[in-house]
């Protein structure tokens, strides 16, 4: 079979959409609505938790929101996180290991690494601020199995979470331990080396509830790559309820990912094993003070530790002998933060807080020191969800953020929502928000050492760095339409980049400056139809116009087209008869520049996937089976013109009780 699928042509790929729909849609008349979740059939708004720290329906959110819950998590076949933010729009998506791990960007990869967004789960921040600041490694803090529903806010919220929210704001909340009690099994084979397992166990009763999970992801990379990836995981999850007014919470994991890096060839990026770790504790305690009030108080602590260095030869400066090409190091973080929500009418809900963030870094390496590099976050926020009326809800917030570092700024943002009729809902605002420069643009001293003799000075920061800023303005549409089956989520947006921070090269060693302001600009869309019982399409765009490049050099110049202009997403899936169930995902972005590459290596993409899985049953236990194809055309590239992502086909089976 997976031969037969290999040798499909590309219209013949293009071609299952209609065939598969065609084929089922006579067959599932009399099907009833098993298969899709509470969101996909539209029965009621879903509530979104993140975005203003108030609990909201969807048409009131002060920002436009991509939800992404475990069917759909499920049916996408992806088996990372990464990979599966490629059905939001205005996302890009990487698979390579070369910066850290998969990373995923909103409006433009601008680096080789992922750092203007912010990635919370279950609330607590997984942003490294290791080297240039990223959300790689917070991508992979858990399983897929885990995810109870990922919460994407595609525009700024530093309002609500601070500087690192620049761009957007990834919220993934964990499944309640309640919900998984029993065992779980999973099993994935196949092709470029993925062997993938998971087990989980869920204990308890009525007043505490635990999870304890570990899973491993393992495959061969792109095509042209180092390969031999893996990323391992352990969580464990408590929720504790003492009374009927206070629940507990803790949390905690460890993570660790090995991956080949570079090329054979490269003096520069010589093929090498790296490693990188990170271990957590979060503890959260909420309580109920009465319907109208409610009290929260939340601390982590999280480690990482990085070890990626190879040998440099030194025979081209006619000496016999090598130094270590090296970004070993260590971080640490811990927050802490207070939370207060109130109903101060049947028209008016607040919710204001404080936090305390503390960040460390140690790397002799980078910074030429010993001693740790240590950035303090002070932050006061606040929102108010205000009805005017029956049909207009004011959402106004701000976030004051004060660090050691960077001084202080303010973040605020404004947005009205207008039930213009029933289901139909129009969305108006704006929102300023900053992001610090991180360690490494602010303080890197890259030095390399022979015999006790300094040879070169690559990298020294001047220090002369002012945080980036971002003014953001949207005009939002919401329209449902249940007889129809169809959900419209329409997103105008234009967003304002002053003081973008980058590396340059004058005579000496490399430092940082805000060197440009530019435009993001255009519209994205996510369209649902349920068009007959058991099936769903989604199509996402995302027309995005970028002013960048106009004071840029020519070596930086590739940013110009740091996002496609045009990127598609349609999804397809289907309830059959026997309880099989079909998926296939198609994505085609127009030209832009590798995330890891330079001005030259423009590429445009297009990749179709594909799921078939079917339900089993072992006495007591619950199964299924399911055959996953990825990209069944040629392959396209990624990250840089040597990595390729080719046709991948495994077997996964789940089994639970």
């Amino acid at each position: 079979m997976q031969k037969r699928i290999e040798s499909l042509s590309r219209p013949a790929i293009h071609g299952l959409f209609l065939l598969a729909a065609l084929g089922s849609g006579a067959r599932v008349a009399a099907q009833g609505p098993a298969g899709l979740s509470e969101y996909d059939f539209l029965a009621e708004m879903p509530i979104v938790l993140s975005v203003s720290r108030l609990p909201q329906r969807l048409d009131e959110t002060p920002g436009a929101v991509t939800l992404i819950d475990r069917d759909m998590i499920r049916r996408s076949g992806a088996r990372d996180l990464a990979d599966l933010l490629r059905l939001v729009p205005g996302f890009q998506s990487s698979m390579a290991f070369e910066s850290l791990a998969p990373q995923a960007s909103y409006h433009g990869g601008f680096d080789a690494v992922s750092s203007r967004m912010q990635v919370l789960v279950d609330g607590r921040s997984v942003y490294s601020p290791y080297f240039i600041g990223s959300i790689e490694a917070g991508l992979q803090t858990v399983a897929l199995d885990d995810i109870d529903r990922i919460e994407v806010l595609r525009g700024s919220n530093s309002a609500a979470y601070g500087a690192r929210a620049f761009l957007g704001v990834i919220n993934i909340v964990t499944r309640d331990s309640a919900d998984t009690l029993g065992t779980q099994a999973r099993l994935g084979v196949g092709g470029n080396g993925i062997r993938d397992g998971g087990a989980r166990i869920g204990w308890g009763g009525a007043s505490a509830t635990y999870r304890l999970s570990a899973d491993r992801r393992a495959d061969d990379g792109l095509q042209g790559s180092d390969g031999h990836n893996r990323v391992e995981r352990v969580n464990f999850r408590a929720d504790l309820r003492p009374n009927a007014s206070d629940e507990i919470g803790l949390r905690a994991g460890a993570l660790a990912i090995k991956a080949g890096k570079g090329f054979p060839a490269n003096i520069d990026n010589l093929e090498r094993d790296s490693r990188y770790g990170t271990g957590y504790l979060q503890l959260d305690w909420r309580r109920a003070q009465d319907p109208d009030h409610d009290l929260a108080l939340s601390y982590s602590h999280a480690d990482e530790s990085n070890q990626d260095k190879f040998p440099y030869s030194l025979a081209p400066l006619g000496i016999n002998g090598s130094i270590d090409i090296d970004a070993t190091g260590r971080a640490s973080n811990d927050n802490l933060s207070l939370q207060q929500s109130w109903r101060q009418s049947p028209n008016l809900r607040m919710v204001w807080g404080a936090e305390l963030r503390r960040e460390q870094i140690t790397s002799r390496a980078l910074y030429n020191t010993d001693d740790a590099l240590t950035t303090q976050f002070t932050r006061l926020f606040g929102n108010a969800e205000w009805r005017a009326t029956t049909d207009l809800v004011l959402n106004a917030g701000a976030m004051l953020e004060k660090s050691n570092v960077n001084g202080t700024s303010l973040a605020p943002r404004l947005m009205l929502n207008w039930h213009v009729a029933d289901g139909q809902t129009l969305r108006v605002g704006g929102s300023r928000a900053y992001r610090p420069p991180s360690a490494f643009e602010k303080s890197a001293d890259l030095r390399y050492y022979w015999s006790g003799q300094l040879l070169q000075v690559t990298a020294l920061s001047s220090g002369n760095v002012k945080p980036e800023s971002v003014v953001s303005t949207e005009l939002g549409y919401l329209g449902l339409f249940p007889s129809m089956g169809l959900q419209l989520d329409l997103r105008v947006f234009h967003e304002r980049v002053g003081d973008f921070i980058r590396q340059f090269r004058t005579a000496g060693p490399k430092d940082y400056a805000n060197i440009d302001n530019f435009r993001i600009q255009g519209l994205e869309y996510e369209m649902k139809w349920q068009p007959w019982t058991g099936a769903q399409f989604r199509l996402t765009q995302a027309f995005i116009h970028s002013s960048i490049g106009a004071t840029l050099t020519q070596d930086e110049s590739g940013l110009a087209l740091a996002a496609p202009k045009l990127a598609s997403t349609l999804a397809y899936f289907q309830k059959l008869p026997g309880g099989l169930e079909f998926s296939l995902t198609h994505q085609g972005n127009s030209t832009m520049t590798l995330q890891g590459a330079g001005i030259a290596d423009q590429q445009a993409m297009t990749r179709t996937d594909l799921r078939l899985a079917a339900p089993l049953r072992f006495d007591r236990s619950r199964a299924e089976v399911a055959l996953v194809v990825q990209n069944l055309g040629a392959p396209y590239l990624d990250f840089a013109p040597a990595y390729a992502f080719a046709r991948r086909a495994f077997l996964t089976l789940q089994i639970e009780n």
